[in-house]
């Protein structure tokens, strides 16, 4: 099947002309209705941006051009907005998908469970791969990951209902059977499966009223709870005693049924998504978010004869850092030259001068920094007057 989304040789996502195409004027007006009963769910209209996606999946069977350009002229959104969560989430399709989505789940439990054979068993047997549809439009296969079914691994997904402790062979019978009409029922939820547009339709918040038909937890999700009722295990009862507010004074944390009507808000409750942000050096409750330094007391330095290790090099001996140093356009550089020893260099202390050596101030002179006047019987300058002698010496010769 053609896919809507196309890659260039330049990595550019291309739209193909068809998903443009505008909306019919019943579809449109349908479109808009819909679209106010999503919006007033929530306070800014952007927030409903997910549901509306689903919606024009409900319509078109994948987020088309047309849909795109409808969600970005609701939501007061630019198309690049609008595309960039569309092509964020797996389930919004760029492409045309097929009526029935069939997920196998590969994670780690299934994947050791059986999943990874399930999953070549029935790409074999339709002849597709991830995300490929069959050539009569039925069916999507896709690997999927955890569907929080652990307790009954390996699971398939036919358009996110269950189909539990699956085979191979049951697999494949399960698209056989979605792909020629056949009803099928899942493990658990409702007892048939709906198309992969009636689902989205489900997603954008219309309910199709069979979220409670059959089976919602099975017996290997109850066990947890058979195992707390025999040895008498119970979370404790609201009557018992609510929450404490700063005061030391239970509150009230019960909802109410309607919740608060809310100036310029959609009714419901309204709390830590609703609150002004902290400032930066704020805490919650207006503390300040700078903490103390905490005091140690200092130990005594220790004499040690093993070398310490080098202290990481800082550009200034004043305390200035390379970046508070680093110059702006013409601007020198500012601080105190570093001495070789906070570089990372070692020390030289003492040693012989070498004889080819001559200062840049001069001969006999010292540099600064270097002891100005050596004592007359130091060892240093007692070597120095026999290299002075003895050249005199050769030189008289």
């Amino acid at each position: 099947m053609e896919h809507y989304g196309l890659q260039t040789a330049a990595g550019h996502l291309t739209v193909s002309p068809e998903s443009k195409e505008p909306y019919a004027a019943e579809q449109l007006a349908q479109l808009h209705a819909d679209a106010e009963l999503v919006l007033a769910r929530y306070p800014q209209k952007r927030s409903a941006l997910l549901p509306l996606l689903h919606l024009v999946q409900s319509v078109d069977g994948y987020v088309t051009g047309r849909g795109i350009d409808f969600c970005a002229e609701v939501l007061d959104l630019t198309r690049a907005e609008v595309s960039g969560v569309a092509t964020f989430y797996t389930q919004y399709k760029r492409h045309p998908n097929g009526e029935y989505t069939v997920g196998v789940c590969t994670n780690t439990l299934c994947a050791i469970m059986g999943g990874d054979e399930i999953w070549d068993s029935v790409s074999d047997h339709l002849g597709i791969g991830h995300d490929e549809t069959t050539e009569d439009g039925k069916v999507t296969l896709e690997r999927i990951e955890c569907n929080a079914a652990c307790d009954y691994a390996p699971v398939v997904m036919a358009n996110w209902e269950f189909f539990d402790n699956q085979t191979p062979e049951s697999t494949n019978q399960l698209v056989d059977d979605l792909r020629s009409g056949v009803p099928v029922k899942p493990t658990r939820g409702p007892d048939s499966v709906c198309t992969f547009k009636q689902m989205s339709r489900v997603l954008a918040g219309f309910h199709d009223g069979l979220a409670d038909q059959g089976v919602g937890a099975g017996p290997a999700s109850l066990r947890g709870l058979e195992v707390a009722h025999q040895n008498g295990w119970e979370a404790p009862r609201a009557d018992q005693g609510g929450a404490k507010d700063g005061s030391g004074q239970e509150s009230d944390t019960r909802a109410s049924a309607g919740g608060a009507a809310v100036e310029g808000k959609a009714p419901g409750r309204h709390s830590s998504t609703d609150t002004p942000a902290n400032d930066a050096d704020e805490k919650p409750g207006g503390k300040t978010a700078t903490k103390p330094a905490k005091k140690s007391a200092k130990k005594p330095e220790q004499p040690s004869t093993v070398q310490a290790e080098a202290e990481p090099a800082s550009l200034f001996d004043d305390g200035a850092t390379t970046a508070e140093a680093e110059p702006r356009g013409d601007a020198p550089l500012t601080g105190t030259p570093a001495a070789a020893s906070s570089q990372g260099a070692t020390p030289q202390t003492g040693g012989d001068r070498p004889e080819e050596f001559v200062s840049s101030y001069g001969e006999d002179t010292t540099a600064p920094g270097e002891d100005a006047a050596k004592e007359p019987g130091s060892t240093e300058a007692t070597k120095r007057r026999k290299r002075e002698s003895g050249k005199n010496g050769k030189d008289d010769a």
